[in-house]
């Protein structure tokens, strides 16, 4: 698939056309929109710059554009433990092959969900949006669970249970924001909406599977089957 991404809006009409893409500008063998990645010198005829700031062309940026802007289109850790987006028309088919149906106290008493992600999750539903920091402390989250929290999260999105779904800043007394924002996460049901969780329900995971299969074929076709089940089922 052709593309060439100058600004914001480039990269939303394109996801929108693909239905998803890794983030941060690593493929990882199946599909990115931004090709470059943070870590990466800039192609010098591209205007996409990483960390300049810009909300036009800082994909850093568009992260919080999508959070902030848009209900039809989810960010988080969902491929290869790493950034990606999926738009809402094919939610329901990622949906279908990761969760199949499921709940989460089903999952996890399959034994596939960790003990982490649990008091994680149980979290989150109690509270609906909640920043990270919050997480930890409700969770009651110490610092040597660092590792293992930071995994849970992963985990929690990667299953399609929880989703980053805004941001939010300190308040000062004075009334204004001030320092770095944080990510607020809530349930996938509440990021997604009803809509895509009842069509998913109609659909089993063969198919899913392999629609998912066909769509990246044909934004990538030289991407291999290995790659392209890891990328569909986390």
């Amino acid at each position: 698939m052709a593309h060439e991404v100058r600004n914001y809006d480039d990269f939303i009409n394109i996801l929108l056309d693909a239905g998803f893409t890794m983030g941060g500008g690593n493929n990882e063998g199946i599909f990115a929109i931004v090709n470059r990645g943070w870590d990466q010198e800039p192609l010098p005829d591209s205007p996409i710059r990483w960390h300049t700031g810009d909300p036009e062309t800082d994909p850093w940026e568009w992260i919080n554009r999508v959070l902030d802007d848009r209900t039809d289109i989810i960010y988080g850790k969902l491929f290869f433990k790493k950034s990606g987006y999926i738009t809402t028309e094919w939610m329901p088919y990622f949906l279908a092959a990761r969760r199949g149906g499921m709940s989460f106290d089903e999952t996890y008493e399959m034994g596939t969900i960790s003990h982490f992600a649990k008091r994680i999750y149980e979290v989150v539903v109690s509270h609906s949006d909640i920043p990270v920091e919050e997480i930890k402390r409700l969770g009651g989250f110490m610092r040597d669970d660092k590792s293992g929290f930071d995994r849970a999260m992963v985990e929690l999105q990667m299953k399609m249970f929880i989703l980053p779904c805004g941001r939010r800043f300190k308040i000062s007394n004075a009334g204004e924001q001030y320092g770095w924002s944080s990510t607020v996460f809530c349930t996938a049901e509440k990021r997604i909406g009803e809509d895509a969780f009842n069509h998913a329900t109609d659909i089993d995971s063969v198919g899913a599977i392999d629609k998912i299969s066909q769509q990246v074929l044909k934004l990538n076709p030289l991407a291999e089957e290995k790659k392209i089940k890891k990328f569909i089922l986390g």
